[in-house]
């Protein structure tokens, strides 16, 4: 199993979270934009790469926030995601001027649109991880920065 190092980008904006809309047999979720680095990518490299590709928008990233680790086999995903170990890096992240969220060029798999999600109703989104729901809507209340192996 190999770990796959990912950078994603909290875009807060008139008190909503920039998402990334996918669907499953569930139905609808969300996750933050950005994704995996590449080989001679440093993370902010890679999270304003993937943040084109995704969501068509071009960010300025800023200072670490959270790092979550996902050890598929120990959550509910462990069906399919039983080899999937992710380190992710997650940036406060400000949108450039003129960008217009929307479907990038080259979506994620099962990737629908992309969504606004107001922050004090994101307890009402399958928004993954879900341990960053709380952390977001009371930002005083965000500590510890490392999130553990969660979901």
């Amino acid at each position: 199993m190999n770990i796959r190092v990912s950078a994603k980008a909290i875009i807060i904006q008139d008190d909503k979270l920039l998402a990334i809309q996918k669907q499953d047999p569930a139905g609808d979720y969300y996750i933050l934009p950005g994704g995996g680095q590449n080989p001679g990518e440093t993370l902010h490299q890679a999270l304003q790469r993937e943040c084109l590709e995704e969501a068509s928008v071009a960010v300025a990233p800023g200072e670490l926030r959270f790092v979550r680790e996902y050890i598929g086999q120990h959550h509910e995903f462990s069906a399919w995601d039983s080899d999937l170990h992710l380190l992710e890096l997650m940036f406060t992240c400000q949108m450039l001027a003129g960008a217009n969220p929307r479907q990038g060029s080259l979506p994620d798999e099962d990737q629908t649109g992309v969504a606004w999600l107001p922050l004090e109703r994101l307890d009402e989104f399958r928004l993954y991880p879900l341990t960053l729901i709380p952390r977001l809507v009371r930002p005083g209340e965000e500590k510890p920065i490392y999130l553990g192996d969660v979901n």
